[in-house]
């Protein structure tokens, strides 16, 4: 059980839950740690739980022909996954990896299945951010199958910003920014491709390089820039 229901009011599918009701959703659930770069779920297992991140940050990835990982998603606090399969009965269909150590609040498919029964707005709010997703998902595929190599890092940029970053007067900040190579497998480039295209847009301005921190110094210009 959770001590503090304050966590799962702030994951978008309860936040319009009331608080006896998040208490007995997290009486429902369980919290499990996992180390960093441990794998939660592996691509193709049979999937049983909803997850929702507590502390920490993990990747969705799935593999290529050629045996390349390709990364779909960095999710953080706040976030789930895990709902497709407990709805449609089917097997995962991607590999999620912890980036950092993190603990997740699991809830069984019965449980979760009877809460979308009992409470029509968890439905709706799931329906929600799943299309959400998926629209971000096709606005991503077209950009990366459409444009040159900058235009590639741009668009997996500015997926780091809406998905992790911070702003603050128009400046968004990314304290974490994946490896070069995790950025190249979002992009579908390689990982020289990101060093010269990062530096380039240093040099324009454009963004700010410090370790692994990245701000992009005119979030809205860079926007209108690569959409």
């Amino acid at each position: 059980m959770l001590n503090n229901i304050e966590f799962l009011s702030n994951v978008p599918i309860f936040s319009d839950l009331d608080e006896e009701t998040l208490q007995k959703i997290a009486k429902s659930g369980v919290i499990q740690n996992y180390k960093k770069n441990s794998v939660i779920l592996s691509e193709e297992e049979t999937g049983s739980a909803l997850f929702v991140i507590a502390e920490g940050k993990v990747k969705i990835s799935r593999s290529s022909g050629d045996d390349k990982e390709v990364i779909l998603a960095i999710l953080n606090e706040s976030d789930f996954f895990g709902e497709m399969s407990l709805l449609d009965g089917m097997s995962r269909s991607a590999t999620v990896t912890a980036i950092d150590d993190s603990k997740l609040f699991l809830i069984q498919r019965t449980e979760f299945l009877e809460l979308l029964r009992k409470y029509p707005d968890v439905s709706v709010a799931l329906l929600t951010e799943l299309t959400k997703r998926l629209r971000a998902s096709s606005m991503k595929i077209k950009a990366l199958s459409l444009k040159d190599a900058e235009g590639k890092v741009a668009t997996v940029l500015l997926q780091l910003a809406d998905e992790v970053g911070k702003i603050r007067h128009g400046v968004v900040e990314i304290d974490h920014l994946p490896y070069q190579q995790e950025l190249a497998n979002m992009a579908g480039t390689s990982r020289e491709t990101i060093s010269r295209t990062l530096h380039s847009f240093a040099k324009k301005g454009l963004v700010e390089l410090d370790g692994s921190r990245l701000r992009i110094t005119d979030y809205e210009k860079f926007k209108e820039m690569f959409n």
